[in-house]
């Protein structure tokens, strides 16, 4: 244990926070520096899954692949050509895991000498009355968040059990690049995955059941398909899987198609199909918290549980599962616990990124959640061939697709699918918060020769042909 940890010195506590992660440490400095004492009881390495296991190893790795790509992809401008490869895989890995042990030091384990609030308690949390027993020692709390995060789940396969599979987690820790790698799964992290090996030189095949990124509109979803083979990712969507056994090779998936079987051979198998709820041992079904359909903890608007003075944040409740959300969220319940639970979770403008390569990032409400939550809508699209940026770095891979209320004109969402687009989306996430129109966007001034700039054209486009428009005007 770092000697920045402070133990607990005593049993009764304002608030008992359970889980180490991002959720779990946002709660417990919101309640400390509100003035509460806070013990915060962690379980395995500190700070949770961005850190250590997603998000942070993800996009370093992402990032890696990317120079790659971009070495390779230097012919697109005549006159020039590139190649650049992977001298030592295992530096790599190094270098990522060193990002790692650095941000988790300085963003988790020497916070907690900063603030004098938080005791730090380690072990496994269960739920007692008034409570929470952590090994054979009882705190006591008025309230209680619980912030425990998810862990990946394994699909319904007949004889996935059978088989050596990988996790995100296991995967980011090969210590040698595999030869083929069959990815089940074509959300976010199948995607992004899937693209980094590929790109790293790994022989990939991407199976989903649906079609890759099934929240993201159609457009962006089809177009992102044929992106990635092009990139020589062989992807099959819209199937059933039938079985999976170990091969001479490594493995074998059965898949179902068109009423067809179809065997899909791989060294290794990356499964990212999903998550689960890290409650077990917590005690939840016999202290009487309310599960959700998908085994969350099902929280109220005000992160409360069913449970007076129990509340719960983050990934653990099913809910946005997205780390700044976690944090949010988490910073709410830990306000409404100190106070008189006023705050209200809003997530109507809440972004959300795919480190693919085009990215894909969007907010508010799609084509189809627009038109389920029962408006009369419009929509307009622009693809980058329409942007001069993207003209100008000779890459016009992706498109805007924005969402509007066709009585009112107020803008209700859009989604970006660019090279940059995890850094444009945050302007259609201001137009959304303070309820811009499509004329208002299209007549905002937006810099030329700029990603972000494509979100006026896609504006504008709702009511002119925005190819008959000069450069910048409009």
């Amino acid at each position: 244990m770092s000697s920045n940890f402070k133990t607990h010195s005593r049993d009764t506590y304002d608030l008992i926070v359970i889980g180490a992660g991002s959720a779990g440490f946002s709660a417990s400095i919101t309640a400390a520096e509100a003035g509460a004492r806070v013990a915060l009881i962690g379980y395995g390495t500190i700070g949770g899954t961005c850190v250590n296991v997603g998000c942070v190893p993800s996009k370093a790795m992402i990032r890696a692949a990317e120079a790659l790509h971009g070495a390779r992809a230097a012919s697109r401008f005549k006159g020039l050509s590139g190649e650049a490869n992977i001298d030592d895989w295992q530096a790599l890995i190094g270098d990522k895991d060193d990002l790692v042990a650095m941000l988790r030091e300085k963003k988790y384990t020497d916070l907690l000498g900063t603030y004098d609030g938080i005791d730090y308690i380690e072990g496994a949390a269960r739920l007692s009355d008034d409570g929470v027993v952590v090994g054979e020692t009882f705190i006591k709390a008025k309230t209680i968040i619980i912030a425990t995060g998810t862990s990946p789940s394994l699909p319904a396969i007949p004889g996935v059990e059978d088989v050596p599979y990988l996790d995100s987690t296991a995967a980011l820790e090969l210590t040698s690049l595999p030869k083929s790698l069959l990815v089940m799964g074509g959300g976010y992290i199948g995607c992004e995955l899937a693209q980094m090996f590929a790109r790293a030189g790994t022989q990939v095949t991407l199976v989903t059941r649906n079609r890759l990124l099934p929240e993201a509109e159609p457009e962006i979803s089809d177009a992102l398909t044929q992106y990635f083979r092009d990139e020589g990712i062989a992807v099959h969507t819209d199937l059933s899987y039938s079985s999976i056994e170990k091969s001479t090779n490594g493995i074998a998936l059965t898949i179902t198609r068109g009423g067809k079987e179809e065997r899909l051979d791989a060294e290794h198998l990356l499964l990212t199909t999903g998550r689960h709820a890290n409650i077990a041992g917590l005690g939840l079904e016999e202290a009487g918290v309310n599960l959700t359909e998908n085994g969350g903890v099902q929280v109220d608007e005000r992160m409360r549980t069913n449970l007076p003075g129990v509340y719960a944040a983050g990934d653990v409740t099913g809910r946005d599962q997205f780390v700044y959300m976690a944090a949010y969220g988490a910073k709410l319940a830990a306000k409404n616990a100190m106070n008189s639970n006023s705050l209200v979770y809003d997530n109507d403008t809440m972004p959300w990124v795919v480190f693919s390569d085009p990215q894909v990032a969007g907010v508010g409400l799609s084509e189809a959640a627009a038109k389920a939550a029962g408006y009369f809508i419009k929509t307009s699209i622009a693809p980058l061939e329409q942007v001069p940026r993207a003209l100008a770095a000779h890459d016009t891979r992706g498109l805007i697709k924005l969402v509007a209320d066709k009585d009112t004109d107020k803008l209700l969402g859009g989604q970006i699918l660019a090279p940059e687009g995890s850094d444009s989306i945050q302007t259609l996430v201001l137009a959304l918060k303070y309820a811009m129109t499509t004329k208002e966007l299209g007549d905002t001034i937006f810099p030329y020769l700029t990603t972000v700039e494509g979100l006026k054209l896609a504006a504008q486009g709702f009511d002119k042909d925005v190819t008959k428009l000069s450069c910048c005007a409009g």
